[in-house]
């Protein structure tokens, strides 16, 4: 029976939390502020980390192996 007076607590509480609220005066607050600057400096923090990996990269592009060798005899089987 927990599980029906829980149930019968929040029908009867959702009205009364309705009846408070304007929906006109409803911000984020302080809480939303501090958790949106928190994840725009998560942000900063890891581009500015991924500019400093990418910059220690290296990238030379090997040669074909298939441009070292000659193709046109392997093309031409009965010649």
């Amino acid at each position: 029976m927990p599980d029906m007076s829980a149930h019968l607590a929040l029908t009867q509480l959702v009205p009364f939390a309705a009846e408070e609220l304007d929906k006109n005066k409803v911000t984020p607050g302080v809480l939303g502020f501090v958790v949106f600057a928190v994840l725009a400096l998560a942000v900063w923090f890891l581009m500015k980390s991924m500019n400093r990996h990418m910059g220690k990269v290296d990238f030379e592009e090997a040669p074909e192996a298939a441009a070292d060798t000659p193709a046109t005899s392997a093309a031409t089987p009965g010649k």
